[in-house]
């Protein structure tokens, strides 16, 4: 079997407004309604709406020839719900087909596997629901934030209950061996990887209208000819991508949605490749062999590390600020501050701040509402000490509606030495106390 797995990345941050030094403990709205919203209907209409007809369409055509899978994060869901609910209605009718996969991630897009086990299996339970909410099924496959893995980490994903993992395929991990392979990690054999074949999957979704490219412009020929010329080895190619890619990233103009529409009669026509779901591919292949992958990987950068959110003092502090009101977070009942919690945990925040230079900067620069990575940290590190006064306030209006019980420690009188008595006369005492402490019997009648 030669597949090819077509998976899209849906998500968008809620975005945090303006919030200066002075707000501090006066207002508590941290997120911008009309930028978020804006964003969203803009996406909607140019990418999310027509890319899902286009799948509709091929789906109709093709039948079971062709799949593809999504991995739609909880913020995204929230603001269909909340922004474009007839997205949400376009991506229920897909579902509807049988012929997309759901998959499932972080329920917030978040760094939680890096920092809590704990709010990681919380957030992929949440996300759970949500999938099964809308759609009706319960995603068998796992895909962690910005595509972060690493050996703990399947680990921690094998334990919610998912045995496939779709993941990055770099370069200083893969060595000689080809991403075009079924995996499964060295430390939990039970945990199956797919890894993304980014040479390809770039191709598509950041150099497609480059036109100083020596391939431009890309065709689906020429396209599914590089798939052929992979060889027999080649068992499955994992073309994983943000889904802005089609009519955002790639502009309608650029002809990004015609290569979308000829791209499966292409493949079905002039090569042995199918396409199927992550699930099937993971259920259907051997695994080539296993990889040991001690130190957290991802899409982003030559490095393909974590340092593209994690790579510099603000960053860190910023995190570490941000988990350490855990331990008070998971006894807090309000909703709004659990929204709020939720919302400050997306990667997106962190990478804002960020002081490297990405090939795909001109990508990403779309949606930074910043001029700096140091705006975007003040800021943020605003909202951040706002937050820390509610929690703390909240917990401490919740210790003192507990109710006190009982004083079990002595108090100052206690603490008095007590006098000396002789044998006799504490004998007496202790004969008085009983005296005085004993019941009453109560009168026998006849």
């Amino acid at each position: 079997m030669k597949s090819i797995c077509f998976y899209f990345q849906v998500h968008q941050p809620f975005r945090l407004k303006n919030y200066r030094f002075f707000d501090i403990g006066v207002h508590h709205d941290y997120f911008d309604d009309y930028a978020n919203r804006f964003l969203m209907q803009q996406l909607a209409e140019k990418s999310y709406l027509p890319a899902n007809q286009i799948l509709q369409n091929l789906i109709k055509k093709h039948g079971k020839a062709f799949r593809v899978s999504f991995s739609i994060s909880g913020m995204a869901l929230e603001q269909f719900e909340k922004y474009t609910p007839e997205v949400l209605e376009s991506f229920k009718k897909l579902a509807k087909t049988g012929n997309v996969e759901f998959i499932t991630e972080t329920y917030v897009h978040s760094l939680a596997s890096l920092k809590s086990k704990d709010e990681f299996s919380r957030q992929v339970k949440l996300h759970e629901e949500k999938i099964k909410e809308h759609f009706g099924v319960k995603p068998r496959v796992f895909r962690n934030t910005e595509l972060i893995y690493n050996d703990e980490i399947g680990n921690l994903i094998f334990d919610l209950g998912y045995n496939t993992v779709i993941t990055e395929g770099p370069k200083h991990i893969l060595g000689w061996k080809s991403p075009n392979l079924l995996y499964c990690s060295a430390t939990n054999p039970k945990v199956k990887l797919l890894m993304k074949n980014f040479q390809l999957s770039d191709d598509i979704s950041f150099r497609f209208s480059v036109q100083n490219w020596s391939e431009w412009p890309l065709t689906t020929e020429k396209f599914v000819g590089w798939l052929n010329a992979l060889g027999p080895k080649a068992e499955v190619i994992n073309l994983f991508m943000d889904y802005e890619t089609f009519g955002e990233n790639q502009k309608a103009d650029t002809g990004i949605f015609d290569f979308l529409k000829s791209f499966p009669q292409t493949v079905l026509d002039k090569s042995q490749f199918t396409f199927n779901t992550p699930s099937e591919v993971s259920s259907k292949l051997q695994v080539a062999s296993p990889l040991h992958i001690p130190y957290p990987i991802s899409w982003a950068d030559e490095e393909r590390d974590i340092t593209a959110w994690l790579g510099n003092e603000m960053q860190n502090e910023a995190f570490d600020k941000l988990y350490d009101l855990e331990p008070m977070i998971i006894h807090c009942n309000d909703e709004n501050l659990l929204s709020d919690w939720q919302r400050l945990q997306v990667s997106d925040h962190f990478y804002y701040m960020s002081t490297k230079w990405f090939s795909d900067s001109t990508v990403k620069r779309k949606f930074n509402p910043y001029n700096s990575p140091y705006d975007a940290f003040i800021n943020y590190m605003n909202v951040l000490s706002d937050f820390e006064i509610r929690v703390k306030q909240h917990c401490a209006e919740a210790a003192a509606s507990t109710p006190v019980k009982k004083r079990t420690t002595r108090s100052a009188a206690d603490n008095k030495p007590e006098k000396k008595t002789s044998g006799k006369t504490a004998k007496a005492s202790k004969k008085a106390d009983a005296t005085r402490t004993k019941k009453p019997t109560a009168r026998k009648t006849k």
